[in-house]
C-alpha cells in the first residue's frame, strides 16, 4: 500500500499558514481576519498530526485537542465581541472601528 510522503503534508500546512497570514495582514474585515486565524491554527494542527503519525506517538494528537479548544474559545469570544461592536458602530471594518476614541 502506498503512503503519502510527509513532505506533502508539511507543504500543504505551510501554504495554509501563508494564506492565513496574508489574510490577517491584507484584509480589513474582522470576520475574514478571524477566519484567517482559524486557518493558521488548522495548519498547525495538520503539522502536529503529521509528525505524530510519522513518529508513531500520540503526543501531537493530544496537542491538537488543546489547539481545537483554544480555537473554539477564540471563535466564541471573538464573534461575540464583533457582534457587540457591529451593534454600536454598524461596521466590521477594522479601519473604521476605534472603540477607544471618544
Amino acid at each position: 500500500m502506498l503512503s503519502i510522503p510527509m513532505e506533502y503534508y508539511l507543504v500543504l500546512s505551510a501554504l495554509m499558514f501563508t494564506v492565513g497570514v496574508a489574510g490577517v495582514l491584507i484584509r480589513r474585515n474582522a470576520i475574514v481576519v478571524f477566519m484567517s486565524i482559524e486557518l493558521m491554527l488548522n495548519s498547525a494542527n495538520l503539522t502536529f498530526v503529521t509528525f505524530s503519525s510519522y513518529l508513531g506517538n500520540s503526543i501531537g494528537q493530544i496537542f491538537v485537542f488543546f489547539v481545537m479548544t483554544v480555537a473554539a474559545a477564540e471563535a466564541a469570544v471573538g464573534l461575540a465581541i464583533i457582534i457587540a461592536i457591529f451593534r454600536n458602530k454598524l461596521s466590521v471594518n477594522i479601519d473604521e472601528i476605534n472603540i477607544f476614541k471618544w
